[in-house]
């Protein structure tokens, strides 16, 4: 018998190491994939905000420097978005003892902060040209700027594309800001082709409207990247479509009898999940946590962006029929699957 026993716990203790190692691989793994992203991104902006400030002076265009200034902001928020993801990576220590996963989300609050500002700056500037009539006494755009917002276009959407596929990948919600900094800009320099081809038209006034309508973009990036980060930040649930899936999950494992709850709470760009589930009240301690352990496994296993999983078993008497509670609870998973 304490052969047995000795074995079980062996094998539980197998099982926590492998989920440790497991953990430990992926976050290594997601780290050097968001580095990699980052570096072509910041070689990528540095040469797009030369290639813009030049076509902008030289072109004639306030709406294109403007635009640059916007490629410039997008180098320093990928390098917050690197510190951001290295801290993030580090293993789990005394002081915090759950990870560093928040840090990401630190990361995205500062750079959605910073996008803000840039995109105020912009439209003040735009309104103070307006305002004062100084854009009259700018040179009209030539074909030059007018190049350099299509090159921007077609660039920063690949770079929107790209960055985005990977941040889905790896579940970063820093690398997704990063990549919503790209498609900004690209809106950005739509933006400015229409005021730069309007002002060459012989309308210089939409030079700075265009630099207005800039500056609005970005302020709404801004905004949607902010509240994303803070929702991680406050232990927000998650959608109702992974809880629901999550509960057909356990449902499946083989001896759980019903589910009494299932909480969820983001942590950073991860998930923590907290289950309660009816067993058979006649089966023994070993017997029991080995279902919750398969219960527990499962969930990771299936969903890896699951941190941690904690499962609670509650006693049930096999004997007696289901209480309407329960009933209620079996039709509602019923429906829920329909």
């Amino acid at each position: 018998m304490k052969k047995k026993v000795k074995e079980q716990e062996n094998n539980f203790i197998s099982d926590d190491n492998k989920n440790i190692e497991r953990e430990e691989n992926n976050r290594l793994h997601h780290s050097k994939i968001a580095m990699n992203i980052c570096i072509a991104s910041i070689l990528v902006n540095a040469a797009l905000t030369a290639f813009k400030i030049v076509a902008g002076i030289l072109g004639n265009s306030f709406a294109m420097i403007s635009d640059a200034i916007h490629s410039a902001s997008d180098v320093f928020s990928t390098l917050i978005v690197m510190v951001g993801v290295k801290i993030a990576a580090k293993k789990a220590d005394r002081e915090h003892p759950f990870g560093h996963e928040r840090f990401e989300c630190v990361a995205a609050i500062i750079l959605a902060i910073m996008l803000g500002v840039t995109g105020a700056m912009i439209g003040i500037n735009g309104i103070e040209r307006i305002v004062d009539g100084s854009y009259k006494e700018v040179s009209l755009p030539t074909y030059l700027a007018l190049s350099a917002a299509i090159v921007s276009i077609v660039v920063k959407e690949i770079m929107f594309w790209v960055t985005n596929f990977y941040a889905k990948k790896i579940n970063s919600g820093a690398l997704k800001a990063d990549a919503w900094h790209h498609r900004s800009d690209a809106l950005s320099s739509i933006g400015s082709f229409i005021g730069i081809l309007f002002s060459m038209l012989g309308f210089p006034i939409m030079d700075s409207i265009a630099a207005i309508a800039i500056s609005l973009m970005i302020l709404k990036a801004a905004i949607s990247v902010f509240k994303e980060s803070i929702d991680k930040m406050t232990d927000s649930a998650c959608d109702k479509k992974t809880e629901r899936e999550i509960k057909e999950i356990i449902i499946a494992v083989d001896g759980v009898l019903g589910i009494d709850s299932v909480k969820t709470r983001k942590f950073g760009d991860r998930l923590y999940v907290e289950a309660e589930i009816s067993l058979d009240g006649t089966l023994s301690l070993f017997d029991a946590h080995k279902i919750a352990d398969n219960v527990h496994d499962e969930i990771e296993y299936k969903f890896p962006t699951v941190k941690h999983c904690v499962v609670h078993t509650n006693p049930k008497n096999t004997e007696e029929e289901a209480s309407p509670e329960t009933e209620n609870r079996e039709k509602d998973m019923t429906n829920s699957k329909d």
